[in-house]
């Protein structure tokens, strides 16, 4: 074990218009992934989250590469989606009814940091 390397930069996409449920099976797909082949997963993915993450991902990356880091060695070490505040609406029923919509709101965090084998 030669160095530790406690370095992570992070970027976040809070009140993302998609719900959470949607967007953790997109996340699911590029966490502990190599950067590289993280943006190719979300490049032909096609969910509307994917987008979305996308542009997280890129910010991530330049969060690391304004502290000069190796760019081209990083792994997506977190990547999340927590639940954000939904907006209420309501549907029209027969007689009269009405049922309730929630239109649901995400919050998407991605961290990158160096891999820890430098042989990649």
């Amino acid at each position: 074990m030669a160095e530790l390397q406690s370095s992570e930069w992070q970027a976040v996409h809070r009140f993302a218009r998609v719900s959470p449920r949607k967007a953790r099976l997109v996340m699911d797909l590029i966490r502990g992934q190599h950067v590289n082949k993280a943006q190719d997963i979300l490049r032909f993915t096609t969910k509307k989250s994917s987008r979305l993450i996308d542009r997280v991902l890129r910010s991530a990356i330049a969060n690391a590469n304004e502290a000069e880091a190796d760019v081209r060695s990083l792994v997506v070490t977190e990547a999340r989606v927590d639940p954000g505040p939904y907006f209420p609406r309501w549907r029209p029923k027969d007689r009269g009814r009405a049922h309730p919509i929630a239109k649901r709101m995400s919050h998407l965090v991605v961290a990158v940091s160096p891999s820890p084998s430098k042989g990649r």
